[in-house]
């Protein structure tokens, strides 16, 4: 995936306090060829005339390969701008970096830009949160990965409960020697209690979002490893409100000179026969394996997380 790089002007860069008051209430939704946005009284240095993507001055071409993010500057703050060049309306997940002016620290962070209509572009203040008491201010902002998924198939770990009662989303896994495990995640969020049987149904789509075929999805995980915690036998489960329960997804990163590896990073996920679709990204790397394994559904007992507004997602 190439990367997007934009170089602060010096002006903007010499103090992390006008690069944090850049709000994100000053990005505003706008169709393709619009005009920029007012002028923000908070980012009241402008960018040079010839800084990259700069209003006025042309855009910088620097998007990613399959997602159409780029970096730019707006009102004089960094932000990011997405375009929406599908059919459905879609989350967008942007892994980035900060590297300060002194280059002695470089921070990643993650950030959620939601909802992006169909044909739209929006642009986003790039949240500079992050970045460590004392630094010196950001001289660089670097897309590492982007991430899409339809808004009405997001998972959802905190927050507002979705209309279905309950929220799904995986977890950032464990790794080690080739072996990945990731953990899928369903918490009852509703008023009623949600019932639960056998395996979760699984879809697997590439960087482009086009279906993976070819790999074989495995009930439990013994053909892959064993003690993944993906052995269980499937058992019926209700869930009350407030409990929760987890399926563990377990691959290889095998290669050999059989075949190409395969990199699906989205997994479409339907709990049960009838319950809504959710699309989270695993970011699984199969190797030549073409073979994934999942468990049944168990009943987690580590408490569910406060039902509170995730901080990086602005909309």
């Amino acid at each position: 995936m190439r990367r997007a790089l934009l170089v602060l002007p010096v002006a903007l860069a010499t103090g992390g306090l006008l690069l944090t008051a850049c709000g994100t209430e000053q990005s505003a939704a706008r169709g393709p060829g619009a005009a920029p946005g007012r002028p923000s009284a908070a980012c009241a240095v402008p960018a040079p005339s010839g800084a990259p993507g700069t209003p006025g001055t042309g855009a910088n071409p620097d998007y990613t390969a399959t997602d159409r993010v780029r970096t730019v500057i707006e009102n004089g703050c960094p932000a990011f701008e997405v375009t929406n060049d599908t059919r459905q309306t879609l989350t967008y997940t942007i892994t980035y970096q900060l590297l300060t002016n002194s280059a002695t620290a470089q921070v990643s962070a993650v950030q959620t830009v939601t909802p992006v209509a169909p044909g739209r572009t929006v642009r986003r203040t790039v949240d500079p949160g992050v970045l460590p008491p004392g630094s010196d201010g950001v001289a660089q902002v670097r897309v590492i990965k982007v991430r899409s998924v339809p808004t009405a198939e997001a998972p959802s770990e905190t927050g507002p409960c979705p209309p279905s009662g309950v929220r799904v989303y995986a977890d950032r896994g464990d790794a080690a020697m080739g072996l990945r495990v990731v953990g899928l995640h369903l918490a009852n969020c509703g008023t009623r209690a949600y019932r639960l049987d056998g395996y979760p149904q699984l879809r697997l789509f590439d960087q482009r979002h086009r279906p993976v075929d070819g790999v074989r999805v495995l009930h439990g995980g013994a053909a892959i490893a064993t003690g993944t915690g993906a052995d269980g036998e499937p058992t019926p489960l209700v869930l009350a409100p407030g409990e929760s329960a987890r399926a563990t997804l377990v691959w290889r990163n095998t290669t050999g000179l059989e075949s190409d590896p395969v990199d699906a990073p989205y997994v479409r996920v339907v709990a049960g026969p009838g319950a809504a679709p959710v699309t989270v990204t695993p970011e699984l790397d199969l190797g030549t394996t073409g073979k994934l394994g999942t468990g049944a559904w168990q009943k987690d007992t580590t408490p569910d997380r406060p039902a509170t507004r995730d901080p990086g997602t602005t909309g």
